[in-house]
């Protein structure tokens, strides 16, 4: 997913970004982070504390390893989430459930994003990446269920916001059942990169906003 080595000393890039975008994404800024209550909580990523070397031993875990493929350094988690941090694109986050540290997301805005191929996207959409590291909570409804919670966060949080999109491995079938049990309207499967075919998943403010494609 990012093409820079750490230990290069070139700068430090993410492959799927669109950096070249019109002025009316540019405008849209960075993606909202909302504020969270109730079970769940988050907070960014501080590249610069114990948060590296904590997603490391996440990425770890042999269910990550198989749907991220994200085996990285401390170095690496560094320079990704510092890169987030001070962008425009995408916004590096833990979630908590009861106090407890249990995965992974990144806030991102489709629109500067190589997904913007496979749908009009507006600048103010955003979408999710979600790693779930604590392999207990996997199947259970937990996450999904939040994860329509989260959205309903985003809409109220960023009233220009039209629609929530994640895009699960296409070989996710357990992900992508959820998803549409809660309400996210599968756009169908598209081959983003010749080693990557993800399931395009939308949740629309109003079923127009839903896109036909």
């Amino acid at each position: 997913m990012n093409t820079a080595d750490t230990r290069s000393g070139a700068p430090y890039t993410i492959g799927r970004e669109i950096t070249d975008v019109t002025a009316e994404v540019d405008a849209a800024g960075p993606p909202v982070v909302p504020d969270t209550t109730g079970r769940f909580t988050l907070r960014p990523v501080d590249p610069d504390g114990d948060d590296p070397a904590l997603l490391v031993s996440w990425f770890a875990r042999p269910h990550l390893v198989e749907t991220w493929e994200q085996e990285w350094t401390p170095e690496r988690w560094r320079a990704d989430s510092a890169y987030r941090l001070a962008g425009d694109y995408s916004r590096p986050l833990i979630v908590s459930l009861d106090g407890t540290e249990i995965g992974y997301i990144e806030l991102y805005r489709p629109a500067r994003d190589e997904i913007a191929a496979l749908y009009p996207a507006d600048p103010h959409d955003m979408g999710l990446h979600i790693a779930t590291a604590e392999p207990g909570l996997i199947g259970r409804g937990v996450m999904s269920a939040w994860m329509a919670e989260l959205a309903d966060a985003l809409f109220r949080a960023d009233t220009r916001c039209r629609r929530v999109v994640l895009e699960p491995d296409a070989r996710n079938e357990r992900m992508r059942r959820a998803l549409t049990k809660r309400g996210w309207t599968d756009l169908g499967e598209f081959d983003v990169r010749p080693d990557r075919r993800i399931a395009l998943h939308v949740l629309g403010r109003t079923a127009a906003d839903v896109p036909k494609i």
